[in-house]
């Protein structure tokens, strides 16, 4: 399983691990929203810190969970990037729509 899910007052925590490709990110994606659809959370944390790579289905992953958190005005928080997911998701707008937690050294 590539994704590990906890649930704790409102806040819904993923744990991603492993590469997120066009097929791994499916599978993430239907475990994410299957949690977040029961639990309708007002945060959904998406934590990267496992991730070594992933390609734009990665990206796809995180805008789809950005709208379904906002069909109940939730938000949707990155965390655990690497400075190559940092830059990838920089790149591709996705600060606009989606908080970013930056690593703390």
């Amino acid at each position: 399983m590539n994704v590990q899910l906890s649930y704790k007052e409102g806040v819904l925590t993923a744990f991603l691990a492993g590469e997120i490709d066009h097929h791994s990110a499916r599978e993430m994606r239907e475990q994410i929203d299957e949690a977040a659809q029961k639990h309708k959370p007002y945060c959904l944390r998406l934590d990267f810190s496992q991730v070594p790579f992933m390609d734009s289905s990665g990206i796809g992953l995180i805008l789809g969970r950005v709208r379904l958190c906002g069909f109940w005005k939730g938000h949707v928080v990155l965390c655990g990037l690497s400075p190559q997911l940092g830059r990838m998701v920089e790149l591709s707008g996705i600060a606009s729509v989606a908080a970013i937690e930056r690593r703390v050294s």
